[in-house]
């Protein structure tokens, strides 16, 4: 077993490694008020019903709310260090995100990819990848449901769903004021939590979050650049200066979210939450490293040397250049990213039924701007300024029946309207940049603009019959029907006249696209006592087809060269799931095994400098995960927790594009249309699918004297190699490595103070979770002498160690 591990490895915080945990958990987040005995019950909805995580017959990995606040998880990365075989990536460009579980997901490279494992708020379907920018603190839950869940969750759920649920108002009142400094990025967090009743029936909760960062996570080793435009009228040559960008990630953030709960009987409650986002970070590219060179320096860049290091090479675009372009004021990279959230659910729980509606609107808007070269050259300048906006509408209606009946029932039906915005600047060269004075000012540098929309409507119905033949034993049957419409535009309104010949102006690309799907499942559970649960379970999952929105346009590019097909899923999975000595001893095992045809994957087109979508053929993600939980009787307060996972995720069949510079001997070696070169996949694996991946855990909750209270936690987590391109490029491998989090709070004697520490990747591990090849780089592809590219990776934040202070008003 190869152990990677990186300089400045740090002392774990207690002997046994682990992650956070308790006995017993406080809505707001507090250290027990005493040790007690035995493991808590946790429940769920993965069903969309409250369950008990050991009865619900699913494979689902649970964070109450405790841990949430104990481990300050506000946003989808640091809860996915808290997740197992979860991987997300944080990208610039894009859909902003890649989030991988089991080895299936969708790279961020495509603005119109939608991820495959699913976002779910609150009962709400997050769309965009950029849901990585939210800052979802005050979360009262987190459920990471694995597989495909087509029949509850619907679409874009064919590897699993993250669902996470914010915390309600409380019965009295709560008022919590914390304050945390991080050290690396010299950033600043301050949080107020409020919650109160205003009458008998009616409650309010506010959760507000600001937080400034004026340091750097990443170190920006780049100087001042020379950059010249060539006006392709005259030839004249004007020089200009790109100044180093700051250190990264630097930034704001101001998150806010408001909850009414009305309880007007037992029977009704209505519950409305407002919330908006508003973050504004110096380079959406901050995570991105040169991190593979195979001459030893970038090609680009002779004076650069590649490696794995928290260090990047930037400049901001010339501020003369930048001024012609509206929205770029003086040229300094930067990402503005804007949301607002309103959604109203209403629930009906009677003794014979209860009746749900979710409805939601919320808006996206992202604009950036950063340098795409990546190596710190301006002979090979690359920068591309975006914007992208996203409106959707949805509303869910259920009814699930509980009667006194051996037979009850769940329908429902969904209805979503979403309208996708993209728009881009592009400015590159090989040499020089190009400059056309006859052109409108908002264009004289830009080498192309693309526009594109895409407005989608989903029409959903589903139904699952519940039976019980007797008391012990559960069958379910049920389906879920879907017709999905999108209808897309794209067009470059400005190409220079220098290279309409290839890339055409004006020229509008339309493609109505219709998808319809019918997704089955059917689970039998057993429970022979109240500590047993075992269950089989056939699953099915659909993504639909799409658009690639971000693509470039050439003179022979046609509707059907950007558009890509469905995603679908379908296999088994098994698991039983037991508890031990009086409850304190928690054993669980889940086997799966699923197809997935037509996997959406993206992969770089180096001859047209863009990123294209294809569909694999097959693929597939089979293992084995192992769990235990122990809260020793001998040692109140203890939770000790393991868990190991085997996941052999491969393509089953898929001739992909070769990597730049893949040689025949490298598999190189299959001739498509026009030229093309491809290679052969099946059989290897999938991105960022680790066969082993081990977590071994410890919380631990004392008293001290005078009756101060002291919780420890930390983490330990064995990740195997895995690869982190789309095309195998043996370069792109993600070695092993060890990690380790953890967390020390004290709280004093009456609970209003608390004093917290928190760190994370405390071995400083550099930790890649996608790579690309860099434009211009590599050569000779196919041949006996191929130059692979230079790679760039998505590097996870390195060690970071947060300091908190929380205050709970008297009540």
């Amino acid at each position: 077993m190869n152990i990677h591990l990186r300089s400045g490895v740090a002392i774990p915080l207690i002997i046994f490694m682990g992650g956070a945990g308790s006995a017993v958990h406080a809505q707001d987040g507090a250290v027990n008020e005493s040790a007690s005995v035995g493991l808590e019950e946790v429940v769920v909805t993965a069903r969309k019903r409250e369950e008990s995580l050991q009865q619900v017959p699913a494979s689902v990995a649970a964070l109450t709310n405790s841990q949430i606040q104990r481990a300050d998880l506000s946003n989808i990365e640091s809860i996915s260090t808290k997740m197992p075989q979860l991987v997300i990536g944080r990208a610039a460009s894009g859909s902003g995100a890649q989030i991988v579980l089991r080895g299936i997901g969708s790279s961020y490279t495509s603005t119109g990819i939608e991820q495959s494992v699913a976002t779910v708020v609150d009962g709400v379907y997050y769309g965009q990848g950029r849901v990585i920018n939210e800052a979802f603190l005050d979360l009262n839950r987190v459920e990471l449901i694995k597989g495909p869940q087509a029949l509850f969750y619907g679409k874009n759920a064919t590897a699993g769903v993250l669902s996470l649920a914010t915390a309600d108002p409380t019965d009295s009142s709560l008022f919590i004021a914390r304050v945390g400094y991080e050290f690396g990025n010299h950033q600043v967090v301050g949080d107020f939590i409020g919650s109160t009743p205003i009458t008998d029936t009616l409650g309010i909760r506010v959760a507000v979050r600001a937080s400034d960062a004026s340091g750097g996570l990443f170190t920006n080793r780049a100087g001042n650049a020379a950059y010249t435009s060539t006006d392709i009228r005259t030839g004249r040559v004007t020089s200009f200066v790109g100044t180093p960008a700051d250190r990264h990630p630097g930034g704001q953030q101001l998150v806010g979210r408001v909850t009414l709960q009305w309880k007007p009987t037992d029977a009704l409650t209505a519950t409305m939450k407002a919330s908006a986002t508003r973050d504004n970070q110096d380079n959406p590219a901050a995570n991105f490293v040169t991190f593979y060179c195979p001459l030893g320096r970038a090609q680009n860049n002779p004076t650069l040397t590649c490696g794995e290091r928290f260090d990047i090479n930037y400049h901001n675009l010339p501020s003369q250049i930048a001024q012609t372009i509206p929205g770029l004021g003086d040229g300094q990279l930067f990402s503005h990213y804007r949301s607002t959230s309103v959604s109203g659910t209403v629930n009906y729980d009677t003794d014979k039924m209860t009746v749900t509606s979710v409805t939601n609107y919320q808006t996206m808007r992202n604009a950036n701007v950063f340098d795409a070269a990546f190596a710190g050259n301006p002979t090979s300048a690359l920068f591309a300024p975006a914007r992208t906006r996203w409106h959707a509408f949805s509303s869910e209606a259920r009814v699930l029946t509980h009667l006194d009946s051996p037979i009850n029932f769940l329908v429902g039906g969904y209805y979503q309207r979403t309208r996708l915005g993209y728009r881009e600047y592009v400015l590159v060269n090989a040499l020089s940049l190009s400059e056309d004075s006859l052109a409108p000012p908002q264009y004289r540098y830009l080498t192309r603009t693309k526009s594109s929309s895409t407005a989608g409507e989903t029409y959903s119905a589903y139904g699952q019959a519940i039976v019980k033949p007797t008391e012990d034993i559960e069958l379910t049957a049920g389906v879920r029907y879907t017709r999905e419409t999108k209808d897309n535009l794209y067009l470059q309104p400005y190409v220079p006249a220098n290279q309409q010949a290839n890339f055409p102006q004006g020229r509008l690309i339309a493609l109505d696209q219709t998808f319809k799907n019918w997704s089955p499942e059917f689970t039998i559970r057993w429970r022979p006592t109240t500590a047993i649960t075992a269950y089989a379970a056939y699953k099915t999952g659909f993504k639909a087809g799409g658009f690639s929105n971000n693509t470039v346009q050439t003179r022979t590019t046609t509707a059907a060269d950007v558009s890509f097909g469905n995603e679908k899923a379908k296999g088994v999975e098994a698991g039983l799931k037991t508890m031990w000595l009086d409850n304190s001893l928690r054993l669980n095992a889940t086997v799966f095994n699923y197809k997935y045809n037509g996997l959406q994957v993206d992969y770089f087109n180096s001859a047209l400098f863009v990123f294209v979508t294809n569909n694999v053929g097959s693929a597939r993600s089979q293992g084995v995960e192992l769990e235990g939980e122990w809260a020793p009787e001998a040692a109140p307060g203890l939770v000790l927790r393991a868990s190991t996972v085997y996941n052999h995720a491969r393509y089953d069949r898929f001739i992909g594009p070769c990597f730049t510079g893949q040689t025949p001997a490298e598999g190189c070696s299959i001739v498509g249309a026009g030229g093309l070169l491809f290679q052969d996949q099946s059989g290897k694996s999938l991105l960022n699918a680790p066969k082993w991946t081990t977590t071994l855990s410890s919380a631990y909750d004392m008293r001290l004297p005078n009756d101060y209270k002291l919780a420890l936690s930390a983490e330990g987590r064995f990740v195997s190699k895995y690869f982190v391109s789309t095309t195998n490029n043996p370069h792109s491998i993600q070695s092993s490595y060890f990690d380790l989090g953890g967390e020390i709070t004290l709280r004093t004697p009456d609970d209003r103070w608390e004093l917290a520490l928190i760190g994370r990747n405390l071995t400083n591990n550099f930790v890649l979770t996608g790579a690309f090849e860099i434009g211009l780089t590599g050569a000779r592809t196919g041949t006996a002498t191929g130059l692979p590219s230079d790679l760039v990776g998505l590097v996870a934040a390195p060690r970071t160690v947060q300091a908190r202070l929380t205050y709970r008003f008297p009540g």
